[in-house]
């Protein structure tokens, strides 16, 4: 179960959130600093931060902040589908399938728990 973020950093990610809304993408990307200041293991902060580098179009920060997404949470799907599409950008197709096929898998994983949840509960 997760946490809920620190009220002030919250804030910032609904700034950023903004921001990225309205494709203005560096202000996006202070607002998401600040909120992970205040709150290091914001995971949507940190989902926002790499979504602005990808606008951005720079690709390694886009990576760099799924990894740091992945060592928060190593089964975080939309983690590793934004590092494949990231090195798909980057023209490192080998290692976009490896993170594509990781996502999927644990995609599927996720339903079964959900299924087998969902029949043990009724």
């Amino acid at each position: 179960m997760t946490r809920p973020p620190n009220p002030a950093a919250e804030e910032h990610y609904y700034a950023g959130t903004d921001f990225f809304g309205e494709r203005r993408y560096a202000e996006a990307v202070v607002e998401y600093k600040k909120a992970l200041e205040l709150d290091p293991q914001f995971a949507d902060a940190l989902h926002g931060l790499a979504q602005a580098y990808h606008a951005q179009q720079d690709f390694d920060r886009t990576i760099e902040t799924g990894q740091r997404l992945l060592e928060l949470d190593p089964e975080d799907v939309l983690a590793w589908t934004t590092i494949s599409r990231a090195y798909q950008r980057k023209g490192l197709v080998p290692e976009a399938e490896a993170a594509g096929n990781k996502a999927r898998i644990l995609g599927w994983k996720h339903e079964l728990r959900a299924q087998k949840k969902s029949t043990t509960t009724s």
